[in-house]
């Protein structure tokens, strides 16, 4: 099994039984259906080619208008989008696979021309991220720009945005998704909340450590309160940096909220090594910490490659590997890791926005020239 044979094994996640250890991770491709930003037919097959991954989670899916930074992004916040979603669940599952939906809110990163009535985007503090990005659809056509400078967010407006939370799971197990990830990661919103230099709140919500941990264990308990906590992950990423994210205490900040996924019996925690984005990589001191602090399943993604991976799970610091960029390129990674096939390349023009080319074209082996 060519040295993977650790990512081959089959793994209980939560409620789930995989059929091995390869993860789909959550990736971002712009490609839902206008207007409404709404899942459709495109999607569905495009998921439905990687089912044989042991879990495939959903790209970022915002649970509000409020929450998206990027055109062409789909919501799990209307009729549309649940209907569309349906159509991805149902496709998934008739190919033998299990989906995760990963809910996300962006904060500060987003601009005016995402917003509803053209508002500035929200945020811990009103503190621009000066680095930032938005995705935006302009006269000429869509674009990257720089993001908005955000206002911060009232005390008494948080409660809403975890009913949001609450409501976006809801719709996502009404669609006929196996699990749910909150995205606590990548400095959108509730990383923003975590982080010593984007939160300067003076509230319940800012200051001590604990505070600024309060509003990701309240989305927590709601995705819990809504689906049971064997049916709920969380995805982190101590040490990441883009996005102007700059965390004093980030590690202290993760294993703190490990103890909290441990003593909520979270299903599975999903880790990102930021040192693929410029972050510093996370020590295996750190992994044996998390493992201490954390004894439910881990999920490991970042610039893994087969090898890697299967040793992490052989170490004993993760129980599963995600991976990207190689699911972009290969909907059939289960069996070229399995036979220690080559690889496709992935077209990084393709990855954000478009059709089919770059999305559902990517060959298989059988299909590939000899």
């Amino acid at each position: 099994m060519h040295g993977t044979s650790a990512l081959l094994r089959p793994l209980r996640l939560g409620r789930l039984e995989l059929p091995n250890r390869i993860v789909m991770a959550p990736l971002t491709r712009s490609r839902a259906s206008q207007p409404g930003d709404v899942p459709g037919e495109m999607n569905a097959r495009y998921y439905a080619q990687r089912a044989a991954a042991g879990l495939i989670v959903s790209e970022a899916t915002q649970v509000s208008r409020q929450g998206q930074g990027y055109a062409f992004t789909p919501g799990m916040y209307t009729d549309a989008q649940e209907r569309g979603w349906r159509l991805v669940t149902d496709a998934v599952h008739a190919a033998g696979g299990r989906i995760a939906a990963q809910l996300w809110h962006v904060g500060r990163i987003s601009h005016h021309l995402l917003q509803q009535h053209g508002e500035p985007p929200v945020a811990p503090s009103a503190l621009r991220a000066e680095h930032g990005e938005a995705f935006v659809v302009l006269p000429e056509g869509p674009r990257r720009v720089p993001c908005d400078a955000p206002r911060e967010l009232r005390t008494e407006e948080i409660p809403g945005i975890i009913a949001d939370y609450a409501h976006a799971a809801e719709r996502a197990l009404r669609a006929g998704f196996d699990m749910l990830e909150l995205h606590s990661a990548n400095g959108y919103l509730l990383h923003q909340f975590l982080a010593t230099n984007s939160n300067l709140r003076s509230d319940r919500y800012g200051g001590s450590l604990h505070n600024r941990a309060r509003i990701v264990l309240e989305a927590v308990d709601a995705l819990i309160g809504v689906a049971g906590a064997d049916r709920v992950g969380v995805r982190i990423s101590p040490h990441f940096t883009r996005h102007d994210i700059a965390d004093e205490q980030t590690e202290q900040m993760h294993l703190y909220l490990a103890g909290e996924f441990e003593r909520r019996g979270v299903a599975y925690v999903h880790t990102v090594d930021s040192a693929w984005s410029g972050g510093i990589a996370l020590s295996d001191a750190f992994h044996a910490e998390l493992r201490r602090a954390y004894s439910g399943r881990i999920i490991v993604c970042g610039g893994y490659d087969a090898a890697r991976g299967a040793a992490r799970i052989e170490q004993g610091l993760a129980d599963a590997v995600a991976y990207g960029r190689a699911f972009i390129a290969n909907p059939d990674l289960v069996r070229r890791l399995r036979e220690g096939a080559g690889l496709n390349t992935p077209d990084p023009s393709t990855f954000y926005g478009g059709a089919e080319h770059g999305y559902l074209d990517y060959p298989t082996l059988e299909q590939a020239p000899a």
